[in-house]
């Protein structure tokens, strides 16, 4: 975990991207349940905020 909080620190590549990866992954979750109208109301936000962190993030230095 302490490894995973400084490349966050640091601007690293690898623990920006699996971030990214787990914000799309939560929204497309968010968007396939048919419980909560409020998720799915937020499931294209959270993905589009994943999608354009994983293009951003993808020009970190590893």
């Amino acid at each position: 975990m302490r490894t995973f909080l400084d490349g966050l620190m640091r601007l690293r590549r690898g623990p920006w991207e699996m971030l990214a990866s787990l914000l799309i992954g939560l929204g497309v979750v968010m968007l396939m349940q048919p419980y909560l109208l409020w998720a799915f109301s937020w499931s294209f936000i959270v993905t589009l905020t994943g999608t354009v962190m994983f293009l951003v993030v993808s020009h970190f230095p590893e």
